[in-house]
Order: structure tokens, then sequence, then C-alpha cells
């Protein structure tokens, strides 16, 4: 739908969104690991350590010699597995945009509990659809749909770049952004039985980061963009200095 690329949402609490940068970096590392060893490497890696239902439900068994992590552990490691370069940027990009906002408003330990739940909420929605599924489910989505609904709760007025079918620069509000984005979610889960991509594990994500975020963000942040108010006017008498000019916007191709 969109490709999210800047929000002008400056950090209140802390100073560096350290646990979102360590995050990118783990999920990087994890996956030039896995592609860069043998085929084999990549299989062992992925029924190792992807989330299989049937398995974690007691329907099937995977061989000894797959068997590195105790079943539950894959709801959440399943999480730092992608398939591509394309999986790993786009999920990486969206953390990268609303991870360090969300961590600033939970703080840095609450943000990885936050972040960790969120998959494991996505594994769980993806293998109460999908019991019997022998396929292994990779990849931080549901972490990120859980981040995209926290975002969306705590910011909802913040304008956000996007690039619109992938090509299209528009500046909009959050809530139009995102809630197109977690509504769309809904629908291909209700509406496709597609197995390449897991609408189910994005809707758990979704649930799970709308309830979390109510409960482990800091004392006292608002929700809804509450503080975010217009500057009042102000008389200026006729020998004050004139005031200095504001700085330009950022540009929406800046660094974050």
């Amino acid at each position: 739908m969109f490709i999210p690329l800047h929000d002008a949402n400056s950090l209140r609490h802390i100073k560096l969104q350290y646990v979102t940068l360590s995050l990118i970096a783990l999920n990087v590392g994890v996956y030039v690991l896995t592609s860069l060893g043998s085929e084999e490497t990549v299989r062992a890696a992925m029924l190792g350590l992807g989330y299989i239902p049937s398995v974690v439900f007691d329907h099937a068994e995977l061989p000894p010699e797959w068997v590195v992590i105790p079943e539950d552990l894959s709801y959440v490691t399943y999480s730092f597995l992608h398939a591509d370069i394309l999986h790993l940027g786009g999920n990486m990009l969206f953390l990268w945009v609303f991870g360090d906002n969300v961590e600033d408003a939970l703080g840095h330990f609450r943000f990885l509990v936050f972040y960790l739940l969120c998959a494991a909420a996505g594994a769980l929605a993806h293998g109460l659809l999908m019991p019997q599924s022998q396929m292994p489910l990779i990849g931080a989505s549901g972490a990120i749909a859980g981040i995209v609904a926290a975002y969306l709760i705590l910011h909802p007025r913040v304008k956000i770049w996007i690039l619109a079918f992938a090509r299209i620069p528009l500046r909009l509000p959050a809530y139009i952004v995102l809630a197109l984005w977690i509504g769309f979610q809904f629908l291909m889960m209700a509406a496709t039985d597609e197995e390449n991509i897991s609408w189910a594990a994005h809707v758990g994500g979704i649930v799970a980061g709308s309830l979390l975020v109510l409960v482990l963000r800091r004392p006292g942040v608002p929700l809804f963009d509450r503080r975010i108010v217009t500057p009042r006017a102000v008389d200026v008498a006729d020998d004050a200095p004139p005031a200095a000019a504001e700085p330009s916007a950022p540009s929406p191709w800046g660094r974050r």
C-alpha cells in the first residue's frame, strides 16, 4: 500500500532509541548469517527457528536433527528470520520510522517486552488459524504490526511522509495512513487464503499492540496526541526587535 519515509515526531523522554536500533541490527545480522550459508543452513534455520504450528500444537514432530530450541521459543525466534532482502527491508523500514516513538512512550525495557509479545501474539494468531500447517512462519511482521497499532493510538495526528503505491510522495496524518493499513490487514485476513503472507500474524500483532500500549506506556504519556496544540498568537510591541526566523521544515528525505 505505501512505503513510510519520515515522520517529524521528536523524542520526548529518551535521547536515543537504542532498543529499536539494536533490533534492526539483530534482524540484519541474522539475515546475513543465514543467507550467506548453504541451502542446507538456510533450511535448518527456517525449520529449527521458524514457527511451525503443527509442531507447536503437537500435530507433528520435527526430525531430531532439526530441533535446536524448545518449540515454545519459536514464538519469538521466528520473528528474526526473513525470506529475502525485500522482506527484511520492508519490516526494518517500518521499525525505523515508527519504533523510536513507541520506544520513547514505553521506555527501553518495556518496549523490548512489547516487541517480543507482539511477535508472540502474531505467531499465536497464525497458529490458531492454521494449526495443522507444517510451513514455517518467519518474519518480524507481527511485531511491526503491533508497533504500527501503538503508534496510531499514541500519535494519530502526526504527519508522515510516505510513498503511495511505491512512487507518489505524500505527507498525510498518521490516522489516515495507518488506519488504512490496519484495515487492509483485517480485510486480507478475511478475504484470502494466501499462504505466502500470514495476514493472521499481522492482525494478532495489531490486537496485541493496541492493548499493550495502554498498559505499558510511561505514566502520564497521553493517547491520541492530546498534547499537540496550536501555538497562541502574541502581541508584539512596536519597538520590539523582530523575532528570528523559524527553521525550515525538515526535508522528508533527511535522516532521522
